[in-house]
């Protein structure tokens, strides 16, 4: 019997921002300006927010996930 070890996600290394949508580019890609850096993050949209068909348009403020190692990509978690 072969055993697969499966990677699971640790909550405690994800980083969570609050930023405002600078544009929307292709292929459910936003370049999101968070709060209090410099520069920008390029988000793609989370599980809930694509299942439901929420809209997400430049100038919306958002909740951002973002792993502690890479902090140039992220997840789209909430749009407030």
């Amino acid at each position: 019997m072969r055993i697969r070890a499966v990677a699971m996600r640790d909550e405690t290394q994800l980083v969570k921002e609050e930023g405002v949508v600078e544009e929307a580019l292709p292929g459910l890609l936003f370049r999101v300006v968070l709060a209090g850096r410099d520069g920008y993050v390029l988000a793609h949209l989370g599980g809930k927010l694509k299942l439901h068909r929420i809209r997400v348009i430049p100038g919306d403020r958002v909740v951002v996930e973002m792993s502690r190692a890479g902090d140039e990509r992220g997840r789209i978690v909430r749009r407030l």
